[in-house]
């Protein structure tokens, strides 16, 4: 519709609106009128449209000016790019460990660099470069428009840089000609520059001094070098896989590299680029296939330079590229003041280049990590990522960093977090077969590492000996999320897909890393302050300054308590005995240390993680291809061997450090405070065998003991554990499977739980009662004979059966009932007044009596 039209449109319709609303005044206004009152409108409005129109016309040009004196000014100092050569060997990083003193890493070391001309390359490889880097390379001046904005919108969308957007003349660039500082100046006269020398340079002459320039990792500049030193050929003879691994690095060169902790990342960039190339139609299928099929990792030559604890090394320069970027690392002239413990370090080594080979012969366990961290402020003080760093097809990959099911030594993270909820080390658990009801796992029925169950023990006997069944219960009674909350608290960043997990993640069900792992064990044992995990204590730039120094950025996560009574819990050589034995490899020469093993199904990951009140140490031992290990490759058998010599040995001549001693708990409710069974007593009367009542007579009232035989539910509210019982504990829907479990198992054991009756004693009341009349007594009789016979009219529903008479409550008779009774009243009793008590009772002892106060008299 034409703007005419709308205008049109809008006017009838005001027009019939107010004839409507005015209704016959309408009628004297005429049609020449209402046309004029349109047309001037119109012009009005007309006119308010042309004035925006010229307002924006010359905020735009004005806009124009300022941009381009901003970029005449940026520009006015810019180096020419018709000057670009080969930099200057740039300031080199160097890495140190936490003296100071010893020189672990110097990051840039002699540059290596090879020049070749663009028809040296196969065009397959240009290719593979256009595919990962700038598609639109042939078609734009420069700037890469389409994605940088894509990248742009990425990154605002997550918050955070993700995306990289930059052409490959912009990459050109960055990386030959400007400073390596991250700043919105640098980015305009990267621009700038870009432009520049797209009019200097042709697309051809661009792309030889990009395969020439840029960095494929550490000391490697240029493509070249980096077929060189990973594949030991030239360029023009890498096959299409090799090519691919080749354009995946400049992307990210440290993250991707080939003997990074990131190899499955790099490998599935490599896939990607091959299947892109294959939908541009510059490879076919097969050949596509072929060289997804080629292993090309395993192709990349042994790593070479000098380098001590290579894995906590790459793990720092991965921790400086995300604060600095990779060009300031490998240029900046850094100096890197880290956490690492030299001395600690060689232990690590050699204590898994110990047990390692022993492990791979008897357990078919080829790999093992191992991380140590200062128990008192996070800081890492040794890492072995893997056997082996410069083995070449799995050592250098960081298992302290890969994400590992971790067995039962996750369970002192969710007894923590029962502790905090209100359960107490003495809470009784049922170890007995438990079916478990749930939504992940459906009908679930955990076991026990060997098999066995052991009746109702407390927590602390089912975290010390790594009871399975105990654990599921414990986590159910926690909860999984509030598990969970503890754990992020704690430092585990592998938990954020919570509907993954179900009551099997008290047992290791949902992965971690072994750095935050031990860290999680070092917040325990810092009583609850948490630190973040730290291997950087001071950056200096080329000139000194300092970018950055560790700072106490502790967090109180745990109350002291909770804590200590899981180290007094972990650190118990006697209460793990009857499990592990009183001289395992848990056990410390000088030393108290808490610990706990893990084990996965199938033997695929064994653990052990636990330390001292200055050091704590995490091992894992495994296959990185997941392959499961021998049967009984469990985490005391080749972990912990690993574990106890590091450190034994770190601990040498070292002060012995004591842990605080718990408080004892008492809740005032017995499940919660360590009774097993609860036995209590009941007054029952003998006739009708049901709860004697007021009535009941002493005669017939008889004391019983009852056994009561329950899982935890039926005494507790899991979500308020030292509240109130549940009044209905059936409504859990855990409540009658743990039930049966229990019942089975004291029928098992011979042990007959017994409910008292619910119902009072019927027999025993009023109704019942003998009816009695005293025919021949009355109140202050006088009485001179001695020699006494009482008259007496007595009736009952179940019957008079005898009759009882004293005097001052001393009896004088008792005897079948009979209507005329004589007694005999002895010469002790005075003369005076006497209370005389005539008592009538029917076969279960329900009576009537009457009393009479007489003189005795001569």
């Amino acid at each position: 519709m034409s703007l005419f039209k709308q205008y049109k449109s809008k006017y009838i319709k005001s027009w019939k609106e107010y004839q409507k609303r005015e209704g016959s005044v309408l009628d004297l206004i005429k049609k020449q009128d209402f046309n004029r009152f349109s047309k001037k409108t119109s012009t009005k409005r007309s006119s308010v449209i042309i004035t925006l129109i010229i307002v924006a016309i010359t905020i735009g040009f004005a806009g124009l000016i300022v941009i381009t004196l901003l970029f005449a000014w940026f520009a006015k100092d810019l180096p020419d790019p018709a000057s670009l050569s080969y930099r200057v060997v740039p300031q080199s990083t160097k890495i140190y460990d936490r003296t100071g003193q010893i020189l672990l890493y110097d990051v840039h070391g002699e540059e290596k660099r090879t020049a070749i001309s663009l028809s040296e390359i196969p065009e397959f490889v240009k290719q593979a470069t256009l595919i990962a880097e700038d598609r639109e390379f042939f078609k734009h001046k420069g700037l890469n428009w389409k994605g940088i904005i894509r990248a742009a919108f990425i990154d605002l969308i997550s918050r955070k840089k993700t995306q990289g957007g930059s052409s490959i003349t912009q990459q050109l660039v960055k990386n030959a000609i400007l400073s390596p500082e991250k700043t919105f100046t640098r980015k305009i006269k990267e621009f700038i520059l870009a432009y520049r020398l797209e009019s200097r340079f042709n697309k051809n002459e661009i792309l030889e001094m990009y395969f020439n320039e840029i960095p494929y990792g550490s000391t490697l500049y240029g493509i070249e070098a980096a077929a060189q030193s990973f594949f030991g050929k030239h360029t023009k003879d890498l096959n299409l896989a090799e090519a691919a691994l080749l354009t995946s690095l400049p992307k990210a060169p440290t993250y991707y590299s080939p003997y990074g902790n990131h190899k499955d990342e790099l490998l599935k960039r490599i896939n990607y680029i091959i299947d892109e190339m294959e939908k541009a139609g510059y490879t076919s299928s097969k050949e596509a296939q072929e060289a997804k099929n080629y292993k090309v990792l395993e192709k990349v030559l042994p790593f070479k330079e000098k380098i001590i604890a290579p894995h906590f090394v790459m793990y720092v320069k991965e921790l400086l590229i995300d604060k600095y970027g990779e060009k300031t690392l490998e240029q900046g002239g850094l100096k890197v003041i880290t956490t690492l413990d030299v001395e600690k370090q060689k232990i690590a080594e050699e204590a898994i280049a110990k047990f390692a080979e022993q492990n791979e012969k008897q357990y078919n366990a080829t790999n093992a990590a191992l991380v140590a961290l200062d128990a008192k402020n996070g800081q890492i003080l040794a890492m072995v990522g893997s056997r082996d760093f410069f083995e070449p097809t799995f050592g250098s990959v960081n298992v302290t960093l890969r994400p590992r099911q971790p067995g039962s030594s996750f369970k002192p993270i969710v007894y923590a977090a029962a502790f905090k909820k209100g359960y107490t080390p003495s809470t009784i658990l049922y170890d007995v077969e438990t079916v478990f009801k749930t939504l992940i796992e459906g009908e679930y029925i955990p076991k026990n590492y060997n098999g066995k169950t052991y009746g109702p023990v407390t927590m602390k006997q089912a975290l010390a000996g790594s009871l399975n069944i105990p654990a599921v219960k414990t986590l159910y009674l926690t909860g999984i999320d509030q598990a969970l909350d503890l754990a992020e608290k704690l430092g585990y960043s592998t938990f954020k897909d919570r509907s993954r997990f179900g009551l099997s993640l008290v047992l290791g069900g949902g992965e971690v890393k072994l750095l935050e792992h031990a860290n999680a064990f070092g917040t325990i044992i810092r009583e609850g302050k948490h630190y973040p995990t730290a291997a950087i204590l001071r950056v200096e730039d080329s000139k000194g300054n300092i970018l950055e120094e560790w700072q106490d950025k502790s967090e109180k996560i745990l109350d002291e308590e909770i804590c200590r009574n899981i180290i007094d819990i972990l650190s118990d050589n006697n209460a793990r005995a009857f499990i592990f034995g009183e001289n395992s490899y848990l056990k410390l020469k000088n030393h108290p240390a808490m610990v706990k093993t893990g084990t996965t199904n199938d033997f695929r990951d064994a653990w052990t993680v636990g330390g001292t009140p200055s050091l704590v140490a995490g091992v894992w031992v495994g296959n990185n291809d997941n392959h499961e290990m021998k049967e009984k490759a469990d985490g005391s058998m080749v972990a912990a061997p690993i574990w106890n010599y590091f450190m034994n040995k770190s601990l040498e001549g070292k002060e012995i450090e004591e842990f605080t001693k718990p408080l004892p708990i008492t809740t005032g409710k017995p499940v919660l405070d360590g009774k097993t069974t609860f036995e209590y007593e009941v007054q029952i009367d003998k006739a009708s065998g049901k709860l004697a009542t007021q009535y009941t007579p002493k005669s017939y009232i008889e004391t019983r003991k009852y056994k009561k035989i329950h899982s935890i539910l039926y005494y507790v509210n899991k979500d308020d554990p030292r509240g109130p019982e549940p009044v209905n504990p059936e409504e859990d829907p855990q409540f009658e499977t743990w039930e049966e479990g229990v019942k089975k198992w004291a029928q098992e054991n011979q042990i007959i739980p017994a409910e008292p009756p619910k119902e009072y004693d019927d027999l025993h009341i009023p109704s019942n009662f003998p009816n009695l009349e005293v025919l021949n007594i009355s109140n202050g009789m006088n009485i001179m004979n001695r020699n006494l016979e009482i008259k007496t009219s007595a009736s009952a529903p179940r019957g008079v059966k005898r009759i009882e008479i004293s005097l001052d409550n001393q009896i004088l008779n008792n005897s079948s009932y009979s209507n005329s009774v004589f007694v005999s009243i002895p010469s002790s009793f005075s003369e005076g007044s006497h209370i005389l008590k005539i008592e009538v009772f029917d076969d279960i002892d329900n009576s009537t009596s009457k009393t009479f106060t007489i003189n005795l008299s001569s």
